[in-house]
């Protein structure tokens, strides 16, 4: 679903969790460690599908309110640049009709755009990890972000990821991992 050059770019950061989203916050490619990091769900498809319908995210995300805070307000924000976006609407559409908490929080109408921050996971094998991200739009795809999860050098959690890293054979990161039927495929970019 990404084109060679930003699969390259994804895979350039073994010992940190990068991945490519669309508007919908579909993954559409992720590397090696953003697999790993992303294996107790089932599957690893959409980041808003995850937060508020995998059985996982309860224990994932020890504070699962900011989570769905945050995602909750990307997923208006997006709403507010692309309200004509099918497969956005009929996530937010699902995740309403699924999720009493989604459904709240929708109705609020808090927007938060996906750039930076700090991240508190509780991953079943690396244990608990205090990560940043960065989020960067991809110029050559509109509505595509590259979001890159970073641990401070030398912390544990930096140890749990370069472990996560290297857990997960490269061909299991390659291609359309995380991808969804329907999840924009006509969507080619780079």
């Amino acid at each position: 679903m990404v084109g060679p050059a930003l699969r390259r770019l994804l895979d350039g950061f073994p010992e940190c969790p990068a991945f490519v989203v669309n508007t919908a916050l579909d993954i559409l490619a992720a590397n090696a460690c953003a697999v790993a990091l992303h294996a107790p769900f089932s599957p690893a498809d959409n980041l808003a599908r995850m937060v508020f319908l995998d059985p996982a995210a309860r224990h994932f995300y020890p504070d699962r309110a900011a989570a769905s805070r945050a995602t909750a307000g990307n997923l208006r924000e997006a709403s507010g640049i692309a309200p004509d976006h099918a497969r956005l609407r009929e996530v937010v559409r699902t995740l309403t009709a699924r999720s009493p908490d989604f459904a709240r929080l929708w109705t609020t109408h808090d927007v938060l755009a996906k750039t930076r921050d700090a991240k508190h996971l509780h991953h079943p094998v690396a244990g608990r990890l205090t990560l940043t991200y960065q989020s960067f739009d991809v110029r050559a795809a509109p509505g595509r972000q590259l979001v890159v999860y970073q641990a401070a050098p030398g912390t544990a959690t930096a140890a749990a990821l370069a472990l996560l890293g290297s857990r997960t054979p490269p061909e299991e990161s390659s291609g359309s991992h995380g991808v969804r039927p329907g999840a924009d495929p006509s969507r080619t970019g780079p």
